[in-house]
């Protein structure tokens, strides 16, 4: 344990269109919005792990730059949910035995690939 504790994380990042997102973290993935700033806008994804969107961080290049890894037991779940509600999922559900995981893609309105995935042995 680190000798000072951090108690919340959260991965801020550059969003073209707040409105977009807000409708695809909130609507699509189901996220609840912790805080609306005006030009921020930040999704819980777990207890204490958040993703914030913001107009005026610069921009990442598109293309698989960053991944928003979302670990889940229920997979399947989330594939099935996710195709129910139109979402255009790059892969099914796959086994990767090199890196321990059973997983999927899809690309967020920003471009972010998004990954839903489980580990084969928990962190």
């Amino acid at each position: 344990m680190p000798v000072h504790e951090i108690s919340q994380q959260i991965t801020f990042l550059h969003a073209s269109d707040l409105d977009s997102t807000r409708k695809f973290y909130e609507e699509i993935l189901d996220l609840p919005l912790a805080r609306d700033q005006a030009k921020c806008l930040i999704f819980k994804t777990a207890e204490n792990a958040f993703l914030g969107f913001c107009t005026h961080i610069e921009p990442v290049a598109n293309g698989r730059k960053v991944i928003l890894t979302l670990v889940s037991a229920d997979v399947d779940g989330w594939y099935r949910y996710l195709q129910n509600r139109g979402v255009e999922i790059a892969n099914p559900p796959t086994p990767n035995p090199q890196f321990g995981i059973y997983h999927f893609f899809l690309v967020d309105p920003n471009g972010y690939w998004i990954e839903i995935q489980r580990f084969d042995q928990p962190l």
